[in-house]
């Protein structure tokens, strides 16, 4: 029999396929692309005879596989090495998951994923900013911000700005922190620098804090970067969140703006969605002369909308910073009317 460690990933995923049937297949296919389906499919009509015995390995081997990957999700890597080894062996279980992370590349800070926020914040409550800085970036929005409401202020706002300023960290660091943090409640195999955290990685977890931790935060950021607390400030609300106002505030908003110019210009580059309701907002004989012109513009640069569409942007900002609108930041921020 062919031994499987000769064979080609393609060659691999040929197999698999062929042994376990055409139905099974053609649903695995819907999952593929074009070019993938393509090789994939060309190895297969190269393959004149899979033998049964090399048919059964495979399918054993893809069987031990997600095992391991379903013990893996449950509780990281540990946890599944662990279970592993009781189930087939120590030296198997070794093998399988040095053979699945160096194929899956788990993610990260996969098992904190799963922990309770409270129970993961009374573990890294008093690791330096940099470290949580790095543990958020690989966390959910939502868990992140959950989390970093419970921190001192004093200490939100570092954690914040080396999120913001974060760029390429070394796998050795992660791995250990990771090591560390996973001994205290899984590792990963990565690429030789991982790309984590960043502004919008900033923008997402405020976007779920309350509104009293978001201003503690950017109040405390702008005293130690003004111009990152700006570039933060401006990711906050796009244009496109408009369709998240109510009736009331949209009107509010049209109030303050520059209907004449600034509208029809930043309607140009709006989606369907938004032009509808800021359109709907105004009176039919505004809208009609908003339509027209829009139509008398023609073709217009991309950075003049864009300008446009910023000016309204700040001018919602400045009025939910006056308190004369509010903006629902999702399904747990509900209003009273």
């Amino acid at each position: 029999m062919q031994d499987l460690s000769t064979l080609s990933g393609k060659e691999k995923t040929a197999i698999l396929l062929i042994s376990l049937g055409q139905e099974t297949s053609a649903d695995i296919f819907k999952n593929l692309n074009e070019e993938e389906i393509e090789q994939i499919t060309l190895e297969i009509t190269n393959m004149k005879k899979v033998e049964p015995e090399l048919k059964n390995k495979m399918l054993g081997d893809f069987y031990d596989m997600c095992v391991a990957q379903n013990y893996i999700s449950q509780g990281g890597i540990i946890y599944a090495k662990e279970i592993l080894e009781k189930a087939i062996g120590s030296q198997k279980a070794i093998a399988l998951i040095d053979k699945l992370t160096s194929t899956l590349q788990v993610k990260p800070f996969s098992f904190a994923g799963r922990t309770d926020a409270n129970q993961l914040y009374s573990l890294i409550q008093n690791e330096c900013p940099q470290t949580i800085a790095l543990i958020f970036s690989y966390l959910s929005p939502a868990q992140a911000g959950n989390i970093l409401g419970m921190l001192p202020p004093e200490k939100q706002a570092s954690v914040i700005e080396r999120i913001a300023t974060m760029d390429r960290t070394s796998p050795e660091y992660i791995k250990e922190i990771e090591r560390i943090l996973e001994k205290k409640v899984s590792s990963s195999t990565m690429e030789d620098f991982t790309v984590v955290g960043g502004v919008q990685s900033v923008v997402d977890i405020l976007n779920v804090v309350d509104r009293g931790t978001e201003k503690n935060i950017l109040e405390s950021l702008r005293d130690i970067n003004e111009d990152l607390t700006e570039e933060i400030r401006k990711k906050m609300f796009v244009f496109e969140d408009i369709a998240k106002l109510d009736a009331r505030s949209i009107q509010r908003v049209l109030k303050d703006t520059d209907t004449t110019n600034d509208l029809p210009m930043a309607l140009k580059g709006a989606t369907a969605e938004v032009r509808k309701i800021l359109l709907d907002n105004v009176s039919s004989r505004q809208k009609q002369t908003i339509e027209e012109d829009m139509e008398f513009m023609g073709a217009v640069r991309i950075r003049d909308v864009e300008e446009a569409q910023q000016k309204i942007v700040n001018t919602i900002r400045k009025l939910e910073e006056r308190g004369e609108i509010v903006i629902s930041r999702g399904k747990d921020d509900k209003l009273i009317v």
